[in-house]
């Protein structure tokens, strides 16, 4: 007797795919990750999705490598762009959250001003009568043009015209902000004469002259520039945009004086006695603190691109703040020690060589570090670090807390000038993991 074929569901599963899991489950069975279950959900949606289920686990690392982290940066880069340039942290010590008084007159109980606290100090180090601050460098530039120059011209050297990391183009914040561009001189040769033309048509109004430091490339050769002092006696206002945030080219925080690496990058106080009505520049490059970008100078002219309507929608938050007046406070107690900045800057060679001996992996080698962040551009410092055979950046990026390096000549190349010696055990710990897969 022939029976009747049996059914799917009699035959079992071996001649069907089995079900995927549900998204729950699996999102619950990758807690271990520690990420909360809707990013769970999500990374198991899309495991499923693709047809791999059991590589969830996997996706939910990879997602946790892309939220921001402490890192160690080895790079010798002292002002990284990736790595947020200049390092900062906010210490409470052990204080609770809490509120700041960020536009709270703790004296009368009404409101008060953002500038009465990091800005007056920034402008006390700098010798400025006002000072605002704002987000970032390019919109402190933004912002004075959009109050000063709007629907006038503006003359800018054609060697000054350029383009900073990006797509940061003089150009474009010119149009931006409603001004007109008006170039002079040449790309390597501008002379006072090319500026007083433009100042001196009757065509249009000129309401200020803008100079900006070329900050991350230089022109060498036949070339020929105006200085602000000259600038400053053609008439109207010179904003001077010095970029990279350097507060005195004297350096009075620093108990050696001035290094020589710094000969030649303009400097905010000097630009303001040479005769610049304001400078404008970043918080987190010479600075040496979080990012933002500060104007100071005339109070009128501070004043006016604080009554701007951009400045609210510029201005920055409590935390940028915070970090920001701690950082002017240190420059005003003249301990460059406290900015991290400038404390890696300063470190000796030969201390750099004892620490790296004392890692115990790698070849100990003499290195350059550099200042990063569009600053100084060609400059190199005497560094030290260890070397370890090939490229290993991708297993030092995967320590526990992940080191950034470089590679140079087929080695990688951890450079400690900008490692905090408080890490060098990480540091060690990540070389050693580094080498055990090929040499272990």
């Amino acid at each position: 007797m022939t029976g009747r074929p049996p059914s799917p569901r009699a035959r079992g599963d071996a001649t069907r795919p089995p079900r995927p899991p549900s998204v729950d489950r699996l999102a619950r069975s990758i807690a271990g990750t520690g990420l909360p279950h809707p990013v769970l959900v999500d990374v198991a949606r899309d495991a499923i999705s693709t047809g791999d289920p059991a590589a969830a686990g996997a996706r939910a690392e990879r997602f946790g490598t892309t939220l921001l982290r402490p890192v160690i940066n080895a790079t010798g880069v002292l002002l990284h762009t990736n790595l947020g340039r200049a390092p900062v942290a906010v210490a409470r010590g052990g204080v609770p959250a809490r509120y700041a008084n960020v536009e709270l007159d703790l004296e009368t109980g009404r409101r008060g001003s953002r500038s009465d606290h990091t800005a007056r100090l920034l402008a006390l180090a700098v010798g400025a009568d006002a000072a605002l601050v704002v987000n970032n460098g390019a919109s402190a530039v933004l912002l004075a043009l959009s109050a000063l120059a709007a629907g006038t011209r503006v003359p800018v050297s054609r060697g000054e015209l350029v383009e900073i990391g990006g797509g940061f183009r003089i150009p474009d914040v010119l149009a931006a902000s409603g001004a007109v561009l008006a170039e002079v001189g040449t790309t390597n040769r501008t002379r006072l004469a090319d500026y007083r033309r433009v100042v001196d048509d009757r065509d249009g109004a000129v309401a200020l002259v803008l100079k900006v430091h070329r900050s991350n490339y230089r022109m060498v050769g036949f070339t020929e520039e105006v200085g602000v002092h000259e600038l400053s006696t053609l008439g109207p206002p010179v904003v001077f945009d010095i970029g990279s945030g350097l507060l005195d080219e004297t350096t009075p925080w620093l108990r050696a004086g001035p290094p020589s690496w710094l000969r030649g990058e303009p400097a905010a106080r000097q630009a303001l006695e040479q005769g610049a009505a304001l400078v404008t520049f970043s918080g987190d490059k010479l600075l040496g603190g979080p990012q933002a970008g500060v104007i100071a100078g005339r109070r009128d002219l501070v004043q006016a691109c604080a009554r701007h309507p951009l400045a609210r929608a510029l201005r920055p938050g409590a935390l940028v703040l915070e970090v920001l007046q701690d950082t002017a406070l240190a420059y005003l107690r003249r301990d460059g020690d406290a900015i991290a900045f400038w404390r890696m800057a300063q470190v000796p060679v030969d201390e750099l060589l004892r620490r790296a001996e004392s890692l115990g992996v790698g070849e100990v080698v003499r290195c350059h570090s550099v200042p990063g962040g569009g600053s100084l551009p060609g400059l190199e410092i005497d560094s030290a670090g260890v070397a370890l055979p090939g490229d290993r950046t991708l297993a030092l990026r995967r320590a526990e807390v992940p080191v950034v390096a470089r590679v140079h000549g087929g080695r990688t190349v951890l450079d400690l000038r900008t490692v905090d010696p408080d890490d060098d055990a990480l540091v060690a710990e990540a070389a050693k993991a580094a080498l055990s897969p090929i040499d272990g």
